[in-house]
């Protein structure tokens, strides 16, 4: 443990398309968090564009970072620390935020963290807290990731299992845009459920039969594709009633699993965290599916669902706070994976 002070902390994440930093405070408490999307910049792409979002961070990382430091009401010379995502992420997006702390922490002499972007997930449900309840249990769900981890402890992360193929996220714009529905899908997928029937369309859970936690939506993917093939794109209240079908599809298979883990490891504490988590039926059915398994629930702020630098911030308080430093010369992982050192 390390008695040198580390807040006020500056966190910085830039894995993909969202240029965001983050001051905290004592306790690991957030003073602020700033995120500056490029959905707009991608949207017209049907997905992210990587030199695009890489040149975006460029453009904004000043702007972002000096916003966080006056909301919280704090100068560069005041910080103490700086933690940045390192990886998983697009590289050239992780070079940038990296590459800037770098710069930061090199000028000012103060200590630097690199972060696991999927740990900064993994914790967002706790941001504030001294110390996170351990053990728990992990839905991660993103764009990129879906994954059911058992954690243990800060750094102690056991992934019991992972999509084989496309992420719940990606399910979710890659169905939307066969919809003909604009980018993000997710978000007009959701929109658009609220008013169907989820049991309009049979569409496939996949893996819920098969042994072990891992997850695959290929399968979905290619039944919609089927689907829109054979009936064409739905209108109206057909179209509602295929979101609404879809949603449960995707939030039945990320529940099914879930559920078995926690059964048969005895645990009674899940999380569900990353972008997915701010799905208004993933939020739903995981509470109700508590009610009855007696689960103790905990879901990130809205606000710590997407990517963002608080969440980033936390995870390198925790580990600061601990005596852990990076090394100055630390290069991005774009494939950095959880339970390897950051």
């Amino acid at each position: 443990m390390s008695d040198a002070p580390i807040t006020p902390l500056l966190a910085i994440e830039t894995s993909c398309d969202e240029t965001s930093a983050a001051v905290i405070g004592d306790g690991g408490v957030v003073l602020s968090c700033v995120v500056r999307s490029q959905i707009e910049d991608h949207m017209e792409f049907g997905g992210v564009v990587p030199e695009l979002a890489s040149r975006r961070h460029i453009e904004w990382i000043d702007a972002v970072v000096a916003e966080a430091l006056t909301q919280a009401d704090v100068r560069l010379d005041d910080l103490k620390s700086v933690g940045v995502t390192r990886g998983p992420g697009l590289v050239g997006c992780l070079l940038v935020g990296l590459a800037w702390a770098q710069g930061l922490v090199v000028g000012r002499g103060i200590p630097l963290l690199g972060v696991n972007h999927l740990e900064g997930h993994l914790l967002a449900s706790f941001v504030g807290q001294e110390t996170p309840p351990f053990p728990f249990l992990a839905l991660t769900v993103s764009g990129g990731h879906t994954s059911l981890v058992h954690c243990h402890g800060v750094g102690e992360y056991e992934v019991l299992g992972s999509t084989l193929d496309d992420a719940a996220g990606e399910a979710f714009d890659k169905s939307a845009r066969l919809l003909g529905l604009p980018y993000p899908g997710g978000v007009h997928v959701d929109r658009l459920a609220q008013t169907g029937n989820p049991h309009a369309v049979a569409l496939p859970r996949g893996m819920s039969k098969k042994p072990g936690y891992n997850f695959s939506f290929s399968g979905l993917k290619t039944a919609v594709w089927k689907h829109i093939n054979e009936h064409g794109v739905p209108e109206g209240q057909a179209l509602a009633d295929f979101c609404a079908s879809l949603q449960e599809a995707i939030v039945d298979a990320l529940l099914l699993k879930t559920r078995k883990a926690a059964r048969e490891l005895g645990v009674t504490r899940v999380v569900a965290t990353g972008g997915v988590a701010a799905n208004s039926r993933l939020r739903s059915a995981i509470a109700e599916m508590a009610d009855k398994e007696g689960w103790e629930v905990h879901r990130p702020e809205m606000r710590f669902c997407t990517d963002n630098a608080g969440m980033i911030g936390y995870a390198a308080w925790l580990r600061l706070a601990r005596g852990e430093r990076s090394d100055l010369n630390v290069d991005v992982a774009p494939g950095l994976a959880l339970g390897v050192r950051a």
